[in-house]
């Protein structure tokens, strides 16, 4: 699936990934390729992210955790998720 995260100050965050963690108010949910369309507010918390294929240099950023070649992690203070049609954007704080 395609993910997204973007915050008021730039895009942390575009490629193609196979599952991600978020923190959402009632604790953490992950989803999955095809999941049911979702839209959730977030928690402050960690983003866990299993990339598709290693990040790539022009991926990388200081907000960005790399945990190992294909999974990373992003700190974030809130915001909201929504996934349609296998695309997940994250507006993150």
């Amino acid at each position: 699936m395609k993910l997204d995260i973007i915050t008021p100050e730039s895009g942390i965050f575009s490629g193609e990934v196979t599952a991600v963690s978020l923190p959402g108010k009632d604790g953490i949910f992950q989803v999955l390729n095809n999941h049911a369309p979702i839209i959730s507010a977030l928690s402050e918390g960690i983003l866990s992210i299993d990339l598709e294929s290693p990040l790539s240099e022009e991926q990388k950023n200081e907000a960005i955790e790399v945990e190992s070649p294909e999974k990373i992690s992003v700190k974030i203070k809130g915001g909201v998720a929504e996934l349609t049609n296998n695309k997940l954007i994250v507006l993150a704080e």
